[in-house]
């Protein structure tokens, strides 16, 4: 199977690079295919005829793209737009990554998000990612899109800071009235497999860790399972300012791909494996 792979450096690319390293890949960053530059997008796909794209480039500094707008909706929006003409073009399926941030993240943490719900994107991140979803839903029809979420793995990301924190402090400060599911890229590229191998239906699909938790109780593990003697304070969203807001309720249901077979681990699962990972390569 010939697999394009966009955004082919990033962390998630990484985790498909390796999870699907038994096809034919073809890999790219910015500087062989510029995703947000239409001819070149046709011309790249036209020529490589891959049976998948798989979108891995999008920009997902939430803070800084609250002053980006114009670029961040070019990446966002436009590159997933130009891709799926180019699916359809040449009869490739498209798989996009999309986001919690679609959401409004109002709403009560007794309830989680089905795909169906209503989005209502506080950010411009959560914005220009809607939108990238809607150009996709309007320009192909053979399309996977995983919203996910608190995603971490190879390379910088939320638990190797917090680690990096206890190492430089007696304790750290952190938010308590954020709920979501951290995800490993690991088993985010896994899900991604899942879908192509079992050929589950196209649409949308909430695709994290199974289990929810908040930022304070996850560092809490974290500590717990490498032995970090390391106070964890808990504090609120606005007593942590940031320029974007986020979301309070990020837990997104997956009964939609439970139904249709996909394995999908607990997010303390992930997180005792990725940590092995790592404490395997001495980090």
């Amino acid at each position: 199977m010939k697999i394009l792979i966009t955004g082919a450096n990033g962390m998630l690319a990484n985790a498909v690079k390796e999870e699907l390293k038994g096809n034919e890949l073809i890999c790219t960053d910015v500087a062989q295919l510029d995703i947000t530059d239409e001819d070149a997008v046709n011309k790249y796909v036209g020529e490589v005829k891959p049976d998948y794209i798989i979108n891995c480039a999008a920009y997902t500094a939430v803070d800084k793209a609250e002053e980006n707008e114009q670029l961040v909706y070019k990446i966002n929006a436009i590159g997933p737009k130009n891709l799926a003409v180019a699916a359809k073009t040449n009869d490739a399926v498209l798989v996009h990554i999309s986001t919690d941030y679609v959401f409004g993240g109002e709403r009560d943490v007794a309830e989680d998000y089905s795909e169906d719900d209503e989005k209502n994107p506080q950010a411009v991140y959560g914005t220009t990612k809607l939108a990238g979803e809607k150009f996709i839903e309007e320009n192909c029809e053979k399309y996977y899109i995983f919203r996910t979420a608190w995603l971490y793995g190879e390379g910088h990301n939320f638990v190797r800071t917090m680690i990096n924190l206890s190492k430089e402090h007696d304790e750290v400060r952190v938010v308590n009235d954020q709920h979501g599911s951290p995800t490993y890229a690991v088993d985010l590229a896994s899900i991604i497999h899942q879908a192509m191998e079992k050929q589950i239906p196209f649409g949308i699909y909430n695709s994290t860790n199974m289990g929810y938790t908040t930022w304070y109780e996850f560092t809490k593990l974290i500590y717990s399972l490498e032995n970090i003697n390391c106070k964890v304070i808990p504090v609120t969203s606005e007593e942590f300012k940031s320029p974007a807001k986020r979301p309070k309720n990020s837990q997104m249901s997956k009964d939609k791909l439970l139904k249709y077979g996909i394995v999908i681990p607990t997010y303390e699962d992930a997180l005792k494996r990725y940590l092995a990972t790592e404490n395997e390569k001495g980090i």
